[in-house]
């Protein structure tokens, strides 16, 4: 009877262990999906960021050209060499 109940408690101690276990690894499987999608996020946040600082420089480089060609409007010397160019005559 004694041996009974013993069997009883060790197969339920082997079940509670199994459960344990089977749970343990699920959890950690769980924890690594999540990790493996938060590297697979931030790799592409790190891509659109180093895309959008190349648009930035594009732009900044594009400004500084249209920067100089205004300063050469501005100063009239492009304007008059555009209107030789057309065919004006000074006078």
């Amino acid at each position: 009877m004694e041996e009974e109940k013993r069997e009883e408690i060790q197969a339920k101690n082997r079940r509670i262990a199994v459960g344990a276990t089977i749970g343990g690894v699920l959890v950690v499987v769980f924890l690594l999906i999540v990790l493996i999608i938060q590297f697979v996020q931030m790799g592409v946040l790190n891509g659109e960021i180093h895309d959008l600082n190349d648009s930035i420089e594009t732009y900044h480089q594009t400004i500084e050209n249209d920067e100089e060609i205004l300063d050469e409007y501005l100063t009239g010397d492009a304007l008059y060499w555009r209107a030789v160019m057309q065919g004006w005559k000074k006078q």
